[in-house]
């Protein structure tokens, strides 16, 4: 992870960004969108949220979703979905495995509500950026309702290329 994107992701927040350890999916003009961060912080806090959302557009429109009861309704489909449950809780597997492979926490919670409720729609369409399509199947739900979020160019001023300061 460069200074440039550090710089950006603190731009994004309106803080400087905790525990990161690298850009799990920039956005098509460049500047990273999804953060991949530490299992624990820099003082050994636990922090079991693996993508991180940082795109302050994208976080908006994600938070329309959920203001719009998005969670509830996919947490209600679980219940009554077998094949969609089995999906949501393979989805939680990866989460696991891809933040026991940093660092062990010695827990079943990943996050986001996962495996049985949908609890924030950010960290699934931070895992689903992440990991690709197929993963997740809540985050793929959000981001096609979602459409083109990026279109309208880069969430914070100047784009800083990714290169930049390397």
């Amino acid at each position: 992870m460069t200074e440039a994107d550090r710089d950006a992701v603190a731009a994004q927040l309106g803080r400087r960004p905790r525990g990161l350890h690298d850009v799990a999916y920039r956005c098509p003009c460049g500047l990273p969108a999804v953060v991949r961060t530490h299992p624990r912080l820099e003082d050994g806090t636990p922090f079991p949220t693996l993508y991180y959302l940082t795109c302050a557009r994208l976080c908006s429109q994600v938070g329309g979703l959920e203001a719009a009861g998005r969670m509830r309704a996919m947490t209600d489909r679980l219940a009554a979905d077998p094949e969609l449950a089995a999906a949501y809780r393979r989805a939680h597997e990866r989460y696991l495995a891809e933040r026991d492979a940093l660092e062990p926490l010695g827990t079943d919670v990943s996050a986001g509500g996962m495996p049985t409720r949908v609890k924030c729609l950010h960290v699934h369409v931070g895992h689903a950026l992440a990991a690709g399509p197929g993963v997740n199947p809540f985050g793929d739900e959000a981001l096609a309702e979602l459409g083109d979020w990026w279109r309208a160019g880069p969430c914070v001023t100047p784009c800083v290329s990714p290169a930049a300061g390397a």
